[in-house]
């Protein structure tokens, strides 16, 4: 058994600026995804717009790994922090949410070695999936932001049911109660 992150992992500050809506997601509901084959975490490719039944997509900017610092001014950007608390309140509710949808997945932009190393310390039993090279969240036009030269995801969710966009979350926050939206959605 892997050991769980401290409590300063999973707890996000009180101070945290909110996101406001933008507009950037707007667009995406009843949007037909293309097929484009995103690596997971245990080496499987998968292709969204395949997929048949309900599928919940939280996509996230990127989550943190214990004793490396996060990007200078992280707490600052409306949105970005809260990933692992996200990850685990999805982790944490997965028996409720797997008899109400058919399948689950995280995406975030980072690879799949580096986000199998999230699934494996806080014990996901989902994968997350890897848009390393932006090819989902470009197809998408998905809301981005760019930090320390990197260009990240804005935290959204999408219900996609038979390959269709039907409903998104944007923006997130906080980022753990983004579940409990998904389960009002789905119940």
């Amino acid at each position: 058994m892997t050991q769980k992150p401290p409590a300063d992992y999973l707890a996000l500050p009180d101070n945290l600026p909110i996101p406001k809506d933008d507009g950037a997601a707007d667009h995406l509901d009843g949007l037909l995804l293309k097929s484009i084959p995103l690596k997971a975490t245990d080496g499987s490719l998968v292709e969204l717009a395949s997929l048949t039944g309900t599928t919940v997509v939280f996509i996230y900017p990127m989550t943190g790994v214990p004793g490396v610092a996060l990007p200078d001014g992280w707490d600052d950007i409306p949105g970005a922090r809260g990933c692992t608390p996200q990850a685990c309140s999805y982790r944490d509710n997965y028996p409720k949410l797997k008899s109400n949808l058919d399948f689950l997945f995280g995406l975030s932009v980072q690879s799949s070695a580096y986000q199998k190393e999230l699934k494996n310390r806080v014990e996901l039993p989902y994968e997350i999936l890897s848009d390393e090279d932006l090819l989902f969240a470009n197809a998408l036009n998905l809301p981005t932001f760019e930090v320390n030269s990197m260009k990240l995801l804005k935290r959204l969710t999408l219900i996609i049911k038979d390959g269709r966009i039907i409903k998104h979350h944007y923006p997130v926050f906080p980022s753990d109660k983004d579940v409990e939206w998904v389960l009002t959605q789905l119940l």
